[in-house]
């Protein structure tokens, strides 16, 4: 196996780079996120500041790992260790490719973009946060005046989980929910429950970690997400080809007090052995404040039932 390091370097606009490989080279032609080969001795971030440098002048400053992804082409099986590289120094020039383009998710006009990357493409089009809901526990009119106000600052990721609420208020509050969100442009997802997300036109399925483990194939939703704790849950939601997973709880809860978190070690060391192939969201007594930590210990972004919310 080809080990190597590839950069996701994200303008603050939100763009990111992709290069076009240059002639001579396997798949001459096609577009790749920047990177290469892990030399002996490296580690996989010191193989990405090698090769940004070499290819494209800069020198990484900020760099956060992100996913890995294995691919077995025709001339080679590779596992690519993603970074998304969110400051640099220096002239961005190309020294390496015939080409460099900013692109932005989900709108990529070039093609045609290495296979292994078709789901990284689709993982840059989750935002930062995953919110959810407790309609249950603040009343229906309250959340969806919080929903509002926090898709208006941007909110583009829900789920809807309301394990306590009555079916038919249950009902009626996921078609207001979905609706509201789909006015913003924003997608949900409802926990455990295939049928309600159906009949209220949601976007994806959220899957319970006990529920996940009694799955043999995944279920047919634009978007499925699962809740994982452990190692064999993590492998589970790989092996179905889920979208994301939220890993947690990190901390201790306001729903579980006592409950000791997992810490910010722990979830790490979930992603790095074996490197994981998923975007993951932590979760559990995390706010838009603990961003930076998570995405040093490989998440893609935080998931939160109460500080997410704005008025």
């Amino acid at each position: 196996m080809i080990e190597a390091s590839a950069a996701v370097i994200v303008r603050p606009d939100g763009a990111f780079l992709l290069a076009l490989r240059p002639p001579g080279k396997p798949y001459a032609g096609y577009w790749e996120f920047p990177g290469g080969k892990i030399e002996e001795g490296e580690t996989p971030r010191e193989a990405l500041d090698r090769e940004l440098h070499e290819e494209l002048g800069i020198t990484v400053e900020q760099a956060y790992p992100w996913i890995t992804r294995e691919f077995v082409y025709p001339h080679a099986h590779v596992r690519l260790h993603f970074f998304r590289v969110m400051r640099w120094s220096g002239e961005l020039r190309d020294l390496h490719h015939d080409a460099l383009e900013w692109q932005h998710s989900p709108q990529v006009s070039v093609a045609p973009v290495l296979p292994a990357n078709a789901p990284v493409l689709a993982a840059l089009d989750l935002p930062d946060c995953y919110a959810i809901s407790h309609a249950g526990e603040i009343g229906v009119e309250r959340q969806l005046a919080l929903l509002e106000a926090t898709l208006q600052r941007g909110l583009r990721l829900l789920q809807i989980r309301e394990p306590n609420m009555p079916a038919t208020q249950r009902l009626d509050f996921t078609r207001n929910a979905v609706s509201l969100c789909h006015e913003f442009g924003a997608h949900v997802l409802v926990n455990g429950d295939e049928e309600l997300a159906c009949a209220t036109s949601a976007d994806g399925l959220h899957l319970p970690a006990a529920q996940l483990m009694a799955l043999d194939t995944r279920p047919d939703f634009p978007l499925v997400a699962a809740s994982c704790h452990n190692a064999a849950e993590l492998a589970r939601a790989v092996r179905l080809g889920l979208d994301f997973v939220v890993l947690g709880p990190v901390r201790e809860t306001a729903s579980h007090p006592g409950q000791t978190g997992m810490g910010w070690n722990n979830f790490s060391r979930l992603l790095a052995e074996p490197p994981f192939s998923l975007p993951v969201y932590a979760l559990g007594g995390l706010s838009t404040n603990d961003l930076e930590s998570a995405w040093l210990a490989g998440a893609h972004g935080i998931a939160a039932t109460r500080s997410v919310w704005v008025d």
